[in-house]
């Protein structure tokens, strides 16, 4: 399987999930034309998109949600909470209701030969869940905005060869910045974000001598930066792997370009 970020930030996000017979999207947060233009750089059409999966309504995850389904005739993967919430929203347009796919948490569906499952995740949204995916042996875990990981998180992202996992903000940035009171407070409750410290946190909890590849996703554009979520990250991931060294495996997703190919082969 592979994984390649289209775009990552609190600005929008956009994933592309790949296996021998299946093209898929996580998230459509940036316009339809960017999304074409990143699907064309990694050779793939984007009529091929056998489906995109909404992790929420927030606008960062669905501005170009609407062009492509209606332009693909692209089937759309989410909660129901998540997809009526979506259907509300004047600026989404018309979605075919024949097109829309409600998921629940904890229940795996097929998509070709991809087994995704749903998983719910604390953020203040309707009913949010993040998705793991598995074909051919092979798993992929995905996991942003989330303000807390626990148990349940790690029970189901345990095994992963590629993980995608949030790095949202340094929390000292986050505090001394031009951000309002409430708005630092909903970013560092337990429905907001995961700070770069507490993605260190949950990476080495998920760390397996098969893990391969983890991408540190949805930097805040504000209150982190590239070098520092890498840093940060980096430096706990190393004294947890006891002195080997992990810059192979680690890597920032792009905010506004395509990020690397990934595979698990």
């Amino acid at each position: 399987m592979n994984l390649c970020s289209i775009a990552s930030g609190s600005s929008g996000n956009c994933t592309f999930i790949g296996s021998k017979h299946t093209k898929l999207l996580v998230d459509a947060g940036i316009s339809g034309k960017r999304i074409e233009n990143g699907l064309k750089c990694i050779e793939i059409f984007p009529e091929d998109i056998q489906g995109i999966l909404i992790t929420h309504e927030h606008s960062d995850h669905i501005q170009g949600l609407g062009v492509l389904a209606r332009r693909y005739h692209t089937p759309v993967y989410g909660t129901a909470e998540t997809l009526h919430s979506i259907l509300k929203m004047n600026c989404m347009g018309c979605i075919p209701k024949e097109l829309l796919h409600y998921v629940t948490p904890d229940e795996p569906f097929q998509i070709n030969d991809i087994t995704v499952e749903p998983f719910a995740i604390s953020h203040d949204a309707s009913n949010p869940v993040c998705y793991t995916f598995q074909a051919d042996g092979h798993k992929i875990g995905m996991a942003t905005d989330l303000g807390k990981y626990d148990d349940y998180v790690i029970s189901k992202l345990t095994g992963s060869e590629i993980l995608l996992l949030e790095a949202n903000h340094d929390v000292n940035m986050l505090m001394v910045g031009a951000y309002p009171y409430y708005l630092k407070q909903r970013i560092l409750g337990d429905r907001g974000h995961l700070s770069n410290e507490n993605s260190a946190g949950l990476i080495c909890r998920l760390f397996h001598e098969k893990l391969k590849y983890i991408t540190l996703a949805h930097l805040s554009k504000e209150n982190n930066y590239e070098d520092l979520a890498y840093e940060t990250v980096r430096v706990e991931l190393n004294r947890f792997m006891d002195g080997r060294n992990s810059e192979t495996m680690l890597s920032i997703a792009k905010r506004d370009m395509v990020s690397d190919m990934l595979s698990t082969v």
